[in-house]
């Protein structure tokens, strides 16, 4: 009896391990702690009036500085390139990092486009940054994320939204245009963002 009783235990801890491990934990972000929202133009918010981006929005709810450094048109290639100095000249505690869209419209070469995002990834990790990741939608903006987004998130460890934006880009609701959102959208998309930091103990 004690030998089942010991083999049923150390199963059981197994399971709780393995189910632990799937669940990425971010660090807590302190009050003064710097988030950087790495991004094209739905980062800068395109669409969007009177302070309506979602970083704007996303650091009225949370409470810390949120950066935008959105720059619309942007391709993963070079925001690869423009993404080293921001990370030296903010320091921040966490990087959301939402791009490839311009990728995808243009039908540049996906696994480049992957390779970019995680070479962005590996430098922020490197210097003990946090990340979440955004997916996109395919080309077909009525499709789902383009499934390279979640697979970078298995590989990376990362804690990432894949449906949000795709979700926001059927409904015409949130949309200024039919690959951007209005203030509505980007609020919709920093309560999301809200939401999965504190889901994952950021906040």
């Amino acid at each position: 009896m004690n030998g089942i009783s010991v083999k049923t235990i150390l199963l059981t801890l197994l399971l709780t391990l393995v189910g632990c491990s799937d669940q990425k934990e971010l660090t807590y972000l302190p009050p003064e702690a710097v988030i950087l929202a790495f991004g094209d133009s739905l980062t800068h918010g395109v669409g969007s009036r009177n302070g309506g981006d979602y970083p704007t929005q996303l650091e009225q709810l949370t409470g810390r500085r949120v950066i935008n450094a959105g720059v619309s048109g942007e391709t993963t290639a070079e925001g690869l390139q423009r993404l080293p100095a921001l990370l030296d000249q903010h320091r921040p505690a966490l990087l959301i990092l939402l791009e490839g869209g311009n990728d995808i419209l243009r039908n540049l070469d996906r696994a480049q486009l992957k390779q970019n995002l995680s070479q962005m990834i590996s430098l922020a990790k490197s210097q003990n940054i946090d990340v979440v990741l955004v997916a996109v939608p395919e080309k077909n903006l009525f499709s789902a994320s383009a499934p390279l987004y979640q697979e970078l998130a298995e590989e990376q460890q990362l804690v990432i939204e894949p449906e949000i934006v795709a979700s926001l880009l059927h409904d015409n609701r949130f949309k200024s245009d039919p690959v951007h959102f209005n203030n509505l959208g980007y609020q919709q998309l920093a309560l999301r963002l809200s939401e999965l930091l504190k889901e994952h103990n950021a906040l």
